[in-house]
């Protein structure tokens, strides 16, 4: 049987791999495609040759691995580099996101995919979708804090990303994670003893 999964997301800088590191470490199996993604564009990546034989070597670390601030620069510019570097990506991202979710051992799976809402195909993978939700000013505040880009790449970012309010509309759970770490945590446990007993009626 398909293990009860819950789809988190978020704009960038909310706090996804927060909460989700929160829900791994109370007994959830976090299946996270952020990480699937960087695990096939690392050295020896399995995406890597068919990203080099499209963008050739200019966009390859002297690693093997994706020059990602590259690759940014070529996918914001051009919309047919982003739908290139997508139909590669995309396909096996799917794939193994779904191999980790069937071969899950945990009461219920999170699923982290940052484009969640905008996404058919892991939408209709989820019993349940929740938001981690801040104020734009927020989001770049700590998107700048920790990275290199600026406040306006920061803001383009989220402009490409669906708006806060289709995500919030999308959702059957919200966590609000303007405040502290102790907020954020509380609001986890509190979701992850519903998820708890959600699982748990489904396979009855």
């Amino acid at each position: 049987m398909r293990p009860f999964t819950v789809g988190l997301t978020g704009g960038i800088g909310s706090g996804k791999s927060a909460a989700a590191d929160l829900f791994g470490g109370l007994g959830a199996t976090v299946v996270d495609t952020d990480l699937i993604s960087h695990q096939l564009t690392g050295p020896d990546g399995a995406a890597m040759p068919a990203i080099r034989a499209h963008f050739g070597d200019g966009v390859v670390r002297d690693d093997g691995a994706l020059d990602r601030a590259v690759m940014r620069q070529r996918v914001f510019a051009d919309p047919a580099a982003r739908a290139a570097l997508e139909g590669v990506l995309h396909p096996m991202i799917r794939a193994e996101s779904e191999r980790q979710v069937l071969a899950a051992q945990a009461p219920y799976v999170i699923l982290v995919v940052p484009l969640l809402i905008e996404s058919g195909v892991y939408r209709e993978r989820c019993d349940r979708i929740c938001v981690v939700d801040v104020p734009e000013s927020v989001q770049v505040e700590r998107v700048v804090s920790r990275s290199s880009l600026t406040p306006d790449e920061v803001r383009a970012i989220i402009r490409a990303q669906t708006n806060r309010s289709t995500r919030r509309a999308a959702a059957h759970d919200i966590i609000d994670n303007s405040f502290d770490f102790d907020s954020l945590r509380s609001q986890v446990e509190s979701l992850h003893a519903r998820y708890l007993v959600l699982a748990a009626e489904r396979v009855r």
